[in-house]
């Protein structure tokens, strides 16, 4: 009995930590954001109202805001998919949710009746589902941080370099 207990632990843990599992988390991460960036890119006005909305940056920085993140979210996003510095970019992606779940939290808190804005500015309004999205998306990032292995481009590249 023990040892079938230790086997589907092993096999549990095996899964957990398989690079396998990272490369599909990176690939959805990654394309998450470059889809996230691709609304926020193509309407930067519409996005600059939804930071507004959440009134947490001051007025001035906004604009800024609206312009370049929806940017970092569309490099962040291709370097994961591609696997070009994938740590670097998980990283980041990283420090972004952990922003977007605090700034809901904060709007959560005051009762802000405000859509998330992730996707479009049509979204549903804010909500704890809302924040369990965001810190699940954080948890595949810290999967992907520590057990990312296959099919990195600058491997491939560096790999190239040397036999030149």
């Amino acid at each position: 009995m023990n040892k079938k207990k230790k086997q589907d632990k092993g096999i549990v843990l095996k899964v957990l930590t398989s690079p396998y599992l990272a490369l599909i988390l990176r690939l959805y991460i990654g394309g998450l954001f470059i889809f996230a960036s691709m609304y926020k890119i193509n309407y930067g006005a519409e996005f600059a109202e939804t930071i507004a909305s959440y009134q947490l940056v001051p007025y001035w920085s906004v604009n800024f805001l609206a312009i370049t993140m929806p940017w970092l979210e569309l490099i962040c996003g291709i370097m994961l998919v591609v696997g070009f510095r994938a740590r670097s970019a998980t990283v980041l992606i990283a420090f972004m949710l952990v922003l977007f779940t605090i700034a809901v939290l904060i709007n959560l808190l005051r009762d802000s009746p405000i859509s998330c804005g992730c996707f479009s500015s049509s979204d549903e309004p804010i909500s704890w589902m809302t924040v369990i999205r965001d810190i699940t998306w954080l948890l595949m990032c810290v999967h992907i941080y520590y057990f990312d292995r296959m099919l990195h481009l600058e491997n491939r590249f560096m790999a190239m370099l040397k036999r030149l």
